[in-house]
């Protein structure tokens, strides 16, 4: 009786200290600290020390099951972070991994989280890894509690770190320059602060101060920091020039090949402009070395949305991006004219392109951003792209025209965030587009009100949207969005509502697949985070989404769907989805012409997906699914998906990825009549995807990786239809010609080295095959025969080397004085 009270006991004070904000003092020092993972200098004994971590995953609440102790010292300069994490060194997970890809790897870690204007809001991140990896990432308000992933990666700083590994245990120490951090100049800082420790092979990931993953929100669950004060914030000025230089070879169908030699030279710079407000330029930017493009066949009327991979235009927009009224890829897109050139040419025998260019020119591009001390973040960004223009020939008369394909062109965007008590905020966002000549331009605003209660459980968001269009077409339009959700504890729930009307256009610097739509969606859904019998959590959600057309008010679509998730106690998991769409769909954009109307008949889905044990060297994604339509047999639809990983040592790993889709009643559009009407097919649309990955990491600052990629999707017609306003198939005769095989092949393979803090030598290989050279269908109908097409056909090829070069104006101005 006596253990069983003293236990309750233990459980009570555990709870509640846990549920208490914990607090920590930073000690300031004089002397230098060398950065070698000892902690043998003497101070690091006076500080005060952050220990009794919390588990947060797998089992929230309970005590961490190895222990780490914590300190914190800072000087004029930067701020300091030693902890010791006691373990058995034998079973301490030590995998390389490159820079920022620790997550799901075979890698123990330790992050320092810091609120520096203590917003519950923004912070940053600085994480380390058993072999000493860096990572580092932004923190933003809608990030979730569960693994505390910042949700910008692509952000690095420039800070220094060490790993050793003791008879008990690893060490950390890490050196964080104020020149990393942005904080308000004032005599006593007032900072949030964290840790975590993330153990691989029981996969248990601890915090400091607890995080609950019942509580939405992950930086207002910080712990404070205290005793940080008269500090100076430095001179933030640093350069990244860079150089580059290559060779490109382009294949042409007679067989022939041109060569292209590329150099290019530009800069990056960063300046802060006070403490709180830093100024990033890029000048003359060469964006060669990035990873290409995931290329489909698309048949829908929607624009295919790419993923942005431009080192400028990923790191620190997350102020930018918090509207969602900026999409990155169209600064520097394809130019708008690109296409008509190249159907003028293909319709016309005796023109010839002498040159087309399928990228518009980046003259320079900056982002203003910072917050003040009152907790307003203000961005600013600004882009000039160049004028663009194709060279188009006659044959007969030798004449050279040249034909504009894009405009002189700025883009602007300015936010103004101010946060709110606790991790409520109200935003405004403008974007502007201006195109010289008297082209079209564009104007878009955004106003978003973000209220949360004080004990985080509830969540009201508000945003309006206004766009204008002017030039040749003038028109407006809106857009506004209401929700109300309960976002904490095992039962959560929201309803949110959109309207869109017919001649909202966010999209010269947005992205929309389509306005004119008034929907709605009611969600509910039961959490359980705390492990069971065969659980280590679950959740189960059912949502209905109503669609209407906004202008004139009609029915589009009814959708029921329901999910299940369950994390297994092997660490495995799995989810069942269900989605059902009980009546006809009426699509009103599918014909790509006004009072055209689509109706798609009723179907449901259900998918299967899931991963075994990631800390295994063999791990494997999967996903099966398959849909119906009762009524019509012949028309059904299945996909599936297999991604095993195997890690070979501690430096090598490969993972493959196979998807294959096969629709066999679906109906779209399908061509236009030389008159203009729309016609629609019923088709069998088969696609295949499959992608290599791989990466050697030769150091933790040097690797090599690969990622090879073949897509193939075929389209076989069955029938044609004309359609009219209530979506009625009315048949038509059978055209040929209109099938469609199209193939798009890549590899990108990068030789990265950090040969010192922010300076990098990359060398990079990249291979491809576009469409330009089509494999016949109806000889070659199956994915081998056409990935042995594939390597059967010229290849583009382009080698590049490049190098940057880091460079700090204090440490400069140092040297110099030496």
């Amino acid at each position: 009786m006596k253990k069983t009270f003293s236990f309750l006991v233990i459980l009570f004070l555990v709870a509640n200290l846990s549920a208490q904000e914990k607090n920590l003092f930073a000690l300031k020092i004089k002397q230098s600290i060398k950065i070698d993972g000892v902690l043998d200098e003497s101070v690091w004994q006076e500080a005060a020390v952050a220990d009794s971590f919390i588990v947060n995953s797998p089992n929230f609440g309970a005590l961490a099951a190895q222990a780490t102790k914590v300190r914190i010292l800072y000087s004029d300069q930067a701020i300091y972070v030693g902890a010791y994490l006691y373990d058995d060194p034998k079973l301490i997970r030590k995998q390389l991994t490159a820079r920022d890809r620790e997550q799901r790897q075979d890698i123990d870690y330790f992050s320092v989280f810091f609120d520096t204007y203590n917003d519950n809001q923004n912070g940053y991140q600085f994480l380390v890894t058993a072999r000493n990896v860096q990572s580092d990432g932004r923190l933003v308000s809608n990030m979730v509690s569960q693994f505390g992933l910042p949700s910008d990666y692509s952000w690095d700083a420039v800070w220094e770190s060490k790993v050793t590994i003791q008879k008990d245990g690893w060490v950390v120490e890490m050196k964080i320059p104020y020149s990393a951090l942005r904080f308000s100049k004032k005599e006593v800082q007032d900072w949030g602060i964290n840790f975590q420790r993330y153990t691989r092979r029981n996969n248990e990931s601890v915090f400091w101060n607890q995080v609950d993953p019942n509580q939405n929100g992950f930086v207002n669950q910080f712990g404070s920091l205290a005793g940080v004060d008269h500090i100076i914030p430095p001179l933030r000025l640093s350069f990244l020039p860079y150089l580059a230089a290559g060779v490109r070879t382009t294949p042409y169908a007679d067989g022939s090949k041109k060569t292209t030699w590329l150099r290019n030279g530009g800069m990056d710079v960063k300046y802060g402009v006070n403490e709180s407000f830093t100024l990033d330029a890029t000048l003359i930017p060469d964006f060669g070395q990035v990873i290409s493009d995931n290329v489909v066949l698309n048949l829908t009327p929607y624009e295919v949305q790419f993923q942005e991979n431009r080192p400028f235009f990923t790191e620190g927009l997350e102020l930018f991006n918090k509207a969602g009224l900026f999409y990155s890829r169209r600064v520097g897109a394809t130019p708008a004219g690109y296409s008509s050139v190249n159907s003028a040419v293909a319709s016309n025998p005796n023109l010839e392109i002498i040159s087309n260019p399928g990228i518009t020119q980046l003259y320079n591009a900056t982002k203003f951003s910072g917050r003040t001390k009152s907790k307003l973040g203000i961005g600013v960004f600004n882009a000039i792209t160049a004028p663009m223009n194709a060279e188009v020939a006659n044959k007969s008369t030798g004449q050279v025209n040249k034909i504009e394909t894009e405009p002189l062109t700025n883009y602007n965007i300015l936010v103004l965030d101010q946060a709110l008590k606790g991790r409520s905020s109200i935003t405004f966002t403008n974007t502007n587009v201006w195109r010289s000549g008297g082209a079209r331009n564009a104007n878009v605003s955004g106003l978003d009100l973000n209220l949360y209660d004080k004990a985080n459980r509830y969540n009201v968001h508000w945003s309006g949207r206004y766009s204008s269009i002017t030039g040749l077409d003038k028109y407006d339009g809106f857009k506004q969005v209401l929700s109300v959700a309960k976002i904490s504890g095992n039962w959560q729930y929201s309803l949110l509502t959109n309207i869109e009307s017919d001649r909202y256009d966010p999209n010269d610097l947005g992205y929309l697949q389509a306005p004119n739509e008034f929907s709605a969606i009611g969600k509910f859904g039961y959490y359980v985070f705390t492990p069971t019998k065969n659980f280590l959590s679950q959740n189960y959600t059912i949502s209905v989404l109503p669609t209407y057309l906004y202008q004139p008010f009609k029915f589009s679509n009814f959708m029921i769907n329901t999910s299940g998730f369950w994390f297994f106690r092997n660490f495995r998991d799995a989810t069942i989805k269900l989605n059902v769409q009980p009546d006809w769909q009426r699509d009103y954009f599918e014909m790509r012409t006004e009072g055209k109307v689509m109706k798609r008949e009723p179907y449901w889905y259900l998918s299967l997906n899931g991963s075994t044990d990631s800390r295994k060297p063999f791990f494997f994604r999967y996903a099966i699914g398959y849909a119906d339509a009762p009524g019509f047999p012949k028309d059904n639809y299945y996909n599936f998906q297999i991604g095993p990983r195997y890690r070979f040592n501690e430096h090598f790993s490969l993972d493959f990825d196979l998807t294959r889709s096969v629709d066999n009643g679906q109906y779209g559009y399908a061509f236009r009549e030389s008159n203009g009407t729309p016609v629609a097919g019923r088709r069998r649309n088969i696609s295949v995807s499959s992608i290599v990955n791989g990466i050697y990491n030769f150091t933790s600052r040097m690797n090599l990786s690969m990622r090879v990629r073949h897509y193939w999707s075929q389209v076989q017609y069955s029938n044609f239809f004309y359609t009219d306003a209530e979506g009625n198939y009315i048949p038509r005769a059978f055209q040929n010609g209109q099938d469609q095989n199209f193939n798009a092949f890549n590899l990108d393979m990068f030789y990265t080295w950090d040969f010192m803090y922010g300076s990098k030598l990359i060398i990079g290989w990249k291979n491809a095959l576009g469409n330009d050279f089509p494999i016949n269908g109806l000889l070659y109908d199956k994915y081998t025969k056409n990935l042995s097409q594939v390597f059967q056909k010229p290849h583009g090829n382009e080698f590049n080397l490049r190098l940057i070069y880091y460079i700090d104006y204090l440490s400069l101005q140092k040297k110099q004085h030496g």
